[in-house]
């Protein structure tokens, strides 16, 4: 590693604007090195570049409209929830893993960098769930998913059979907290590394509780195999991203070591 510290006439014309450098400053509590700037700009290349080097630091990078159901059956304060940043969500996330009781089967995180997917429909509501009630303080009307018992029977089944012939290493549903919550709960002491779709709230991805999905951890050898077999079921799946050996992240965001989503709670 380089320890030659920079400065910001010396990274300029890499791209760094000076907000972006400051706010680099502000991370590090001093110069970065030029080894830091280059990983640095290597992970928000990764990211496509889809917004400023600056926003990206600061957990902005997903943002979406309000989506209709926040109006419909609702009262007028929920017109004024704003979709949070990446790094507002850390507070939340950790608060729900940690005083919510697990109850989320063990996705077996043995292996080095599984593969993780989420089987059935990304969830787009979050107003009724833990998240609504614990962190926004609302108190509202179900969100009706018109899903029901046979859906969710087929989706395990399917699951189940994928299980038996080694296509898929283990799965759990989705619970109480959501998908955050149940990947922190199912994988400990393990973390992960997780992209979130565009087209949905941040905090609907992470936090919505509708029923009728499931996360699978999935050997890249056996990738091909289930993905084929899931589209032969007519199933939705969505990749998320992948397992980490202590870390856990969002969007590129790091939200810190995974002991700290630990559950302190046991009822």
């Amino acid at each position: 590693m380089d320890e030659q510290l920079v400065s910001f006439e010396a990274v300029e014309a890499m791209g760094v604007s000076r907000a972006a450098y400051d706010e680099v400053l502000a991370i590090l509590g001093r110069q970065p090195t030029l080894d830091e700037i280059s990983t640095l700009l290597a992970m928000w290349d990764s990211n496509g570049r889809q917004q400023s080097l600056c926003g990206w630091l600061r957990g902005q990078r997903h943002t979406v409209e309000l989506h209709e159901y926040l109006y419909t059956g609702t009262t007028d304060e929920h017109k004024t929830i704003k979709e949070p940043r990446v790094a507002e969500c850390v507070a939340s996330a950790q608060r729900l893993a940690t005083e919510i009781a697990p109850t989320t089967p063990s996705l077996d995180p043995k292996g080095n960098s599984l593969l993780l997917y989420m089987v059935g429909n990304v969830s787009t509501e979050i107003l009724d769930s833990e998240y609504a009630q614990r962190c926004l303080h609302l108190v509202c009307n179900p969100f009706a998913t018109g899903l029901n018992a046979d859906d969710c029977n087929y989706i395990e089944m399917i699951l189940a059979a994928q299980r038996q012939a080694g296509e898929v290493i283990a799965t759990a549903p989705v619970g109480r907290g959501g998908l955050f919550v149940t990947l922190a709960h199912a994988l400990r002491p393990a973390g992960f590394d997780i992209l979130a779709p565009r087209e949905v709230r941040l905090d609907a991805f992470l936090f919505g509780e509708e029923p009728g999905r499931y996360v699978a951890t999935v050997a890249e050898a056996c990738d091909d195999h289930f993905l084929l077999h899931l589209d032969q079921a007519r199933l939705n799946c969505c990749f998320l991203g992948r397992t980490t050996s202590n870390r856990i992240l969002v969007d590129g965001y790091d939200f810190g070591p995974a002991r700290n989503f630990s559950p302190s709670v046991t009822a």
